[in-house]
């Protein structure tokens, strides 16, 4: 089994802290930025960043259905880990200041791949798949922060 790792990031004109407290806001915000790739979202435990439990279903492609239970934890300022009790996946969400009045968000998710010909279409092609995704989930956290 490889590691697979997808990573997209994007430059937010808006203040690192508040795109930080969106992401985290699991309650209000966070189901808003979602495109129309995830299902039954649903807050089971907090709901505000660190010690949050929180279940989608992420639909990667038309046949696949990853069904998440996340635990949710801020290991370092400016950072989210979303760790799925269902799968070997781990997203880190990274805020970091890019200059006045703007940051740059890193989203990363990593998680064991298949093995054999499976694995190596998995390796090629879900990275960018959910780079997609997550694209959109940014576009739409620019969108909900920037003033």
């Amino acid at each position: 089994m490889a590691q697979v790792e997808a990573t997209t990031e994007r430059v937010i004109a808006a203040d690192a802290e508040a795109v930080f407290d969106a992401l985290a806001d699991y309650n209000g915000t966070r189901p808003e930025l979602l495109p129309e790739h995830f299902s039954e979202y649903e807050v089971r435990e907090g709901g505000d960043g660190e010690g949050t439990l929180v279940h989608w279903k992420l639909q990667a492609t038309s046949k696949r259905v990853r069904d998440c239970l996340l635990e949710v934890s801020e290991p370092t300022d400016g950072e989210l880990v979303e760790k799925d009790r269902n799968s070997s996946m781990v997203t880190t969400w990274r805020v970091t200041p890019a200059g006045e009045g703007k940051s740059r968000v890193v989203v990363t998710s990593v998680w064991n791949g298949a093995g054999g010909v499976g694995g190596f279409f998995e390796r090629t092609f879900a990275p960018k798949g959910l780079g997609r995704i997550y694209d959109a989930v940014l576009a739409n956290l620019a969108t909900r922060t920037e003033k």
